[in-house]
């Protein structure tokens, strides 16, 4: 499990809000090193900045709300604020100023704070209404609230960017002091290298940790599809006894059930449904309090860091959806889900190979300060996924399908 949950009181971390160090950043070219360096991207394009330029010139309060598919995002974003000439924050969550003292030192002079995700953090939303209410710098908020690893698919949304965007956008009203808009981000990584060579050496080392012989003579699509059978078969082993029926999606559903069930009706008192995150953030927001204060024995503290693994467990089996791969075989998808069994299996993803990432904005959303109180869902936060996930469906078109002599996509899916 990665060191995402962090067993200490927590300690809002405002954002450096000077120029000499985003500049200096920007200068230097820092960003660039970083993401070549640990997440292989050596390009990039961007596309429709002029969208974005619009709404700095017009003086909006201005939120950026792009897809989170991989750990580099926010310095992937770095790009387009220095083609634009300007600087950002961003909302990042506070494990990660926890790493070292070197990434949080340079996650905050890049204009990062911190926001609480195992609690109501009132000072990170007071910050991020104060950004925009001022108009201070573009804002980035990472809505899905995690990263997913699956580039063309977004996770469910939280609705709190819905709520800071309009609070502010009430503000600036009252004051008259212009509008808050939101501009959705596509990010789409393509994979530039020969993928069968560069992940060959991965699967190999898994296959091996199944006591297996290399799969070399399966297609790629059936060497991925073979792992993942065997890790959800391990999985099921562990929690039910034995492997269980039905289709992969439903199987799937079972074990994040089996998982979170027992824990939502000890914290919660019922079971729920519904998005995996949301349920996830709950029960963490429930569990971890008395963690962080201390105020348990050995055994029961050593029982909720067993909660809190099966809670990870839950959101790892959520981040595989069953018909990405059948409907839509492309190389990147592939080198997601390879990069996914890694990172679940060792905490850590090496490069793979060369990546280029394309940075569309999309069309400014206007955020109005009051809310349709009969609608079924937040009507801003329906309008940002839909928009956004448009635009992934449109850049996914870009990858190509991948081939290595037989019609993977032909296979049937894994019942």
């Amino acid at each position: 499990m990665q060191n995402i949950v962090i067993e200490k009181p927590y300690r809002f971390i405002p954002p450096y809000r000077g120029h000499w160090w985003p500049s200096f950043i920007h200068f230097c070219r820092l960003s660039d090193w970083y993401l070549r360096r640990n997440e292989g991207v050596v390009a990039y394009e961007i596309r429709e900045q002029a969208r974005l330029q619009q709404s700095l010139e017009a003086g909006h309060g201005i939120l950026l709300t792009p897809n989170h598919c991989r750990n580099g995002d926010p310095l992937a974003l770095g790009w387009l604020a220095r083609s634009l000439g300007c600087h950002l924050f961003a909302m990042a969550s506070w494990h990660l100023f926890n790493q070292s003292r070197f990434m949080a030192f340079a996650i905050r002079r890049m204009g990062a704070f911190s926001i609480y995700r195992e609690g109501v953090d009132r000072q990170a939303i007071n910050m991020a209404i104060q950004i925009l209410e001022t108009a201070e710098r573009p804002l980035i908020i990472f809505p899905e609230g995690a990263v997913s690893r699956t580039n063309d698919r977004l996770n469910a949304l939280l609705d709190g960017v819905a709520f800071i965007a309009r609070t502010a956008a009430k503000r600036r009203a009252k004051q008259a002091a212009g509008k808050v808009v939101i501009h959705p981000v596509a990010l789409k990584y393509r994979f530039l290298g020969d993928l069968r060579a560069a992940c060959d050496a991965t699967l190999s080392d898994i296959e091996h940790r199944f006591s297996w012989q290399p799969q070399r003579q399966s297609s790629l699509f059936d060497r991925i599809r073979k792992l993942g059978r065997a890790l959800l078969c391990l999985k099921e082993i562990e929690y039910f006894g034995c492997e269980q029926p039905g289709t992969v999606a439903e199987r799937q559903q079972g074990l994040i059930n089996r998982l979170l069930h027992p824990l939502e009706k000890e914290w919660h008192g019922d079971t729920k449904c519904g998005p995996v995150v949301p349920r996830v953030k709950a029960l963490r927001m429930k569990i971890l309090p008395d963690m962080v204060e201390g105020r348990l024995d050995a055994a029961e503290r050593q029982r909720r860091w067993g909660q809190l693994a099966d809670i990870y467990l839950a959101q790892q089996v959520a981040s595989y959806p069953p018909d990405y791969l059948v409907s839509r075989p492309t190389v990147d998808r592939f080198l997601e889900f390879i990069q996914r069994f890694e990172e679940d299996l060792t905490d850590r993803v090496h490069v793979y190979g060369a990546l280029k990432v394309i940075i569309e904005v999309g069309e400014a959303i206007e955020v109005h300060p009051q809310r349709d109180r009969h609608a079924e869902e937040d009507p801003l936060m329906a309008e940002i996924e839909r928009r956004l996930q448009g635009m992934l469906d449109r850049l996914a078109q870009e990858s190509p399908l991948y081939d290595d002599g037989e019609a993977a996509a032909a296979s049937p899916p894994a019942k």
